[in-house]
């Protein structure tokens, strides 16, 4: 039996229900289809909101389609870690602007097997090319000496792929002393970029 004393606070919280916790967010995800299969990633918006939004940014504007994965940096002495590169392929015609870079120290996300990051130059120069690191990738954190590069998400499939193209044959030439032998003969191409729903 209900006491009478509680029937106006029942009626109150009839009238007025708890509202409920806030859902988490769900991360932003893309998939990235390639001629060799899908790589879906997941950005850290919170976490690196200047590179996880210019990368949102070529993929709302379609910029990476008809694009392709081209490097494959193979580590020494490990050659089955490293990175895959691909994007843009600094095409000034597809790129966007430059944008502020964001280093591990500020973020907190750290290059290990899976992370996504920037290409760049120089700090400030990164526009729409990008890798996927493969084993530990720490050396390309940012310390006292180096700002290192912008990580922004990881991938959540597709890595047995993103493992493949970094065993794809290379040329033996390069752009540079760092890039002798990283040139994929036959580079891998985007056929799409799109956010997952």
């Amino acid at each position: 039996m209900i006491r009478r004393s509680l029937i106006p606070l029942l009626a109150l919280a009839v009238a007025f229900p708890v509202a409920a916790a806030p859902r988490p967010t769900p991360p932003v995800r893309v998939k990235i289809e390639t001629t060799e299969g899908p790589i879906v990633i997941a950005l850290e918006m919170k976490r690196a909101p200047i590179t996880s939004n210019n990368f949102l940014a070529y993929v709302d504007r379609k910029l990476f389609d008809n694009t392709s994965f081209y490097r494959a940096a193979r580590g020494t002495p490990n050659t089955k870690e490293g990175f895959v590169e691909g994007g843009i392929n600094n095409s000034m015609g597809h790129s966007l602007k430059p944008i502020a870079h964001e280093p591990t120290s500020r973020t907190g996300i750290h290059h290990l097997d899976g992370t996504v990051s920037m290409a760049r130059d120089e700090p400030g120069t990164a526009m729409g090319d990008f890798f996927i690191v493969v084993g530990d990738g720490t050396y390309l954190d940012a310390s006292k000496k180096d700002p290192g590069y912008a990580a922004f998400g990881h991938v959540v499939s597709g890595m047995p792929l993103v493992r493949r193209m970094l065993a794809r044959p290379t040329f033996k030439g390069g752009w540079s002393k760092l890039t002798v032998g990283q040139s994929m003969l036959h580079p891998i191409r985007i056929l799409t970029a799109r956010r997952l729903p």
